[in-house]
């Protein structure tokens, strides 16, 4: 890119200096591409300028979102970087796990109560079908469980174990129900299946509340994290969309002096080349027209675009305002001709009142120029 651009400004001085064989072919290419250049930074800019307040009203949103949410009056005023967000979500989730692991010692006592009943020898260790010679087994439990198993679950340090007292709480529940499913009521399993499983539930309802608590803050402070990270997150590439756009800024600033830089030190347009300019301007779409008028008033504060009557005086522009007038006229009249096959005959009775009185201006500015030679 750099050298590329660098190139191009070699041709520029070339062509300034004169050592260009074909100076203004030159100049024309290297306008056009600053030209482009500079239109796509115009729509990188507005896109820039629409995620920045996309994301500017979205953290608006979201940080008042947050403070209604939180039960500290004293909430700080900045937005937290993404990586403190992620320390905090880190100390939250160590904390939590802690809480969980003193519900499960807890769970353990009552786990403790129960396989400690009178009952409970059956459902201690694994179901022994063969040995008992229950082919259909494996038929009607689709998930055997034990109280060996859930003891051995609970101990695992290799992370395999529960991670939630409920999981514990469903595989006891499972321990009696299969006993329950795969034995006729009557049956004794069965009956001490039921009367243990209803014990347990008992016990449970008393550690239950805690459970709930533990849930129900485990829960809002993982809405609460999500929403601040978000924040962080969009903060940051609104962030990255202010700098960016201040990128461009400045990449446009540069390229507009570039291009007035290279508009001053163009030659000076000779009397023939105004005489073309003059009759180039005369064939301009009113559209265009006015906006080679605004080209003028750009360089030239006193002179009335918008004015009822307006008088141009080529002699009185400067090079680069003619130069640009020129290069503006060229591609104008370009597209004009190339879209005159889809224009109708009408297109001639547009020109309008201030259209002709601009011609006359210019024919003035001929005969001037006729005088002065």
């Amino acid at each position: 890119m750099m050298e590329t651009f660098g190139a191009s400004i070699s041709e520029v001085r070339n062509v300034a200096t004169g050592n260009s064989n074909d100076g203004t072919v030159e100049m024309e290419g290297f306008k056009q591409r600053v030209d482009e250049i500079i239109s796509k930074v115009d729509k990188l800019e507005q896109k820039v300028h629409d995620v920045e307040n996309f994301y500017s009203s979205m953290n608006k949103k979201q940080t008042n979102t947050l403070k209604g949410n939180s039960t500290s009056k004293d909430k700080e005023k900045h937005v937290p970087s993404i990586k403190k967000q992620q320390q905090d979500a880190s100390r939250r989730e160590v904390a939590a796990l802690k809480r969980m692991q003193d519900l499960m010692r807890q769970f353990g006592t009552i786990l403790r109560q129960i396989t400690q009943h009178k009952w409970a020898w059956p459902f201690m260790q694994p179901v022994d079908v063969e040995g008992l010679g229950l082919h259909d087994y494996y038929e009607v439990i689709d998930k055997p469980m034990d109280f060996s198993t859930i003891k051995n679950q609970m101990e695992a340090k290799d992370g395999t174990g529960y991670k939630h007292i409920r999981e514990i709480c469903a595989d006891v529940r499972l321990v009696f129900k299969n006993a329950m499913k795969y034995n006729d009521e009557k049956s004794d399993v069965h009956v001490m299946a039921k009367t243990l499983l209803a014990k347990f539930e008992e016990k449970w309802l008393q550690l239950l509340p805690k459970v709930t608590e533990e849930e129900t803050r485990r829960e809002e402070e993982e809405a609460e994290a999500q929403l601040a990270l978000q924040v962080a997150q969009e903060a940051a590439q609104a962030k990255m969309a202010r700098d960016l756009s201040n990128e461009l800024y400045e990449v446009d600033v540069i390229l507009e002096e570039l291009r007035e830089m290279v508009l001053k030190r163009c030659r000076k347009m000779s009397t023939e080349e105004k005489r073309k300019l003059g009759d180039g301007l005369t064939r301009l779409s009113p559209d265009d027209l006015s906006k080679a008028l605004e080209i003028v008033a750009q360089s030239n504060p006193s002179f009335q675009a918008t004015a009822e009557e307006v008088d141009l005086d080529m002699d009185a522009q400067s090079e680069s305002t003619l130069w640009r007038l020129k290069y503006f006229v060229k591609e104008a009249l370009e597209v004009q001709g190339k879209n005159s096959g889809n224009m109708g005959g009408n297109e001639n009775q547009n020109n309008n009142k201030r259209k002709k009185e601009f011609c006359d201006a210019i024919a003035k500015t001929k005969k001037k120029t006729k005088k002065t030679t």
